[in-house]
């Protein structure tokens, strides 16, 4: 019984882990794009910024004084962050392959992308090399851990433990 259920858990683990580059793929494409539109914010905010003879901050500093303008200023704020984090990740994205990917799931931290790139997401196939040698970790690391936890089990149940 202990073998059919490492089994089952280590071929999960296959299934779940095998999609993972195609939906990194996905999410890398999304985040670009969301990359080039916060470009495009920044560079309009900035444009009006300098035509008004400001910097950025000095701009930013402007936009004080009434609920609307203290909020638009939290807004661009927030952009200019999130605009930021998205190149940073993008960037580290990719350079990395697919399976080395799976080692920057931090960088996977854009939420809305992410939300929407999951909402779209259809798992398939892994008939990439990538996606089959993450479904070979996934089925490795599945059984490993079943037989882990398998190995604490008689040990417990050895010590008495149950």
């Amino acid at each position: 019984m202990t073998g059919l259920l490492r089994l089952v858990a280590a071929a999960m683990l296959a299934a779940v882990l095998s999609q993972f580059p195609a939906f990194s793929d996905q999410y890398v494409q999304r985040l670009g794009g969301q990359v080039d539109a916060l470009t495009q914010v920044a560079a309009d905010f900035d444009a009006s910024a300098t035509r008004a003879g400001l910097t950025r901050a000095e701009a930013l500093a402007d936009l004080s004084g009434s609920a609307f303008r203290e909020a638009h200023q939290q807004d661009m704020r927030h952009t200019f962050r999130r605009l930021d984090r998205a190149r940073a990740d993008l960037q580290m994205l990719r350079l990395a392959g697919p399976l080395e990917r799976m080692l920057l799931p931090h960088r996977l931290r854009d939420t809305k992308t992410l939300r929407a790139t999951w909402a779209d997401f259809r798992p398939a196939m892994p008939l990439t090399r990538a996606g089959l040698i993450a479904a070979a970790l996934g089925f490795l690391i599945g059984w490993l851990v079943m037989s882990f936890a398998g190995r604490l089990s008689r040990r417990d149940e050895k010590l008495g433990w149950r």
